[in-house]
């Protein structure tokens, strides 16, 4: 990925390690290596999607980017700043630009609060508004993401998953962000709301100029999102390129195999299913050199002992990068 003069956000040799406690005095004996060493910058106005299985590491890099989860090490800059130096104080005032729409519309909503309330707290803890000027905003925020402004006294229980969701949406929103981590924002969904929840997702970047780090394991929800598509496998990167280039072609044995699986709604279609043997390492105990070697079909000797590096592939400006020995 070649870096933008407009890059919003840079993430450098990012890790989380998770300890794992044995024994009576719990000492730790070993580490979950959740995220290892990723790097990746995003653009403004830009949607970076974040593919991959589960357990992969995916949202642990969304929840790390904000804090939401300590992580072990690496460097997060974000409009010039370094997000991981920042004190309490000068995080609480960073995080204004910085949000996240969660998975689960209905446990992320305090279902002691009514949505109106929901929406308004952001606003109040940071002194953005009150009074008639904080209603005045609601209001609008609830119009904006298609919720009805008479309906702000009701409990999030009341509502349908995708209104929800609109609720959750409208939260973020609230504080005028830039960068927004929507973490499986639309799985949760039937089909037919997904595709009103994109296009809102969709109207709204266009209209506020933000930035997406869109995770997600549906390879169609994120073809039509995302500029960008990162390919994860057990806590790394396996291949960053274009949408476009990615679907057409990839380059990793990992994003090919990911992609032979995903349907394609043509009976005509030509497809070729690739099985990939074995199952998915712990990262607990992840394989040595590259991590997906014991499953890869295009498996080398160099592949069980040698960590792939970053390789870029075609012209730096599309920025089409893999970790893998099959491009030297």
């Amino acid at each position: 990925m070649t870096e933008s003069t407009t890059s919003l956000l840079q993430v450098t040799g990012l890790k989380k390690y998770f300890p794992v406690r044995s024994g009576i005095f719990s000492r730790v004996s070993a580490w979950v290596k959740a995220v290892d060493d990723v790097t990746f910058h995003m653009n403004q106005g830009e949607t970076l999607g974040l593919v991959g299985e589960s357990g992969c590491g995916k949202t642990t890099v969304g929840r790390s980017i904000l804090r939401l989860m300590e992580p072990t090490a690496g460097t997060v800059t974000f409009e010039g700043k370094d997000v991981l130096a920042l004190s309490s104080k000068e995080l609480r005032q960073t995080r204004r630009r910085m949000q996240i729409i969660f998975q689960d519309p209905y446990s992320s909503l305090n279902p002691r609060m009514t949505i109106g309330a929901i929406v308004a707290e952001p606003l109040k803890i940071h002194g953005i508004a009150k009074g008639q000027d904080l209603q005045d905003q609601v209001n609008q925020l609830f119009v904006r993401v298609g919720l009805r402004p008479e309906h702000q006294s009701r409990y999030p229980h009341e509502f349908s998953g995708g209104q929800r969701q609109r609720v959750g949406i409208a939260r973020a929103l609230a504080l005028n962000p830039k960068f927004i981590v929507c973490d499986e924002a639309v799985s949760a969904l039937d089909v037919s709301i997904q595709a009103q929840i994109l296009n809102l997702l969709r109207d709204l970047q266009q209209e506020f100029h933000l930035s997406y780090l869109f995770i997600t394991h549906d390879l169609n929800v994120v073809q039509y999102l995302a500029d960008r598509i990162a390919v994860m496998y057990v806590g790394k990167f396996a291949e960053v390129a274009p949408a476009e280039d990615l679907f057409g072609k990839p380059k990793h044995p990992y994003t090919q195999a990911l992609l032979s699986a995903n349907p394609v709604p043509d009976p005509t279609a030509p497809s070729k299913r690739i099985i990939l043997p074995g199952d998915v390492p712990s990262p607990l105990n992840p394989p040595a050199g590259c991590r997906f070697h014991p499953r890869c079909p295009e498996v080398m000797d160099v592949c069980k002992t040698v960590e792939p590096k970053l390789t870029q592939i075609g012209p730096p400006e599309k920025g089409h990068q893999v970790w893998c020995h099959l491009y030297p």
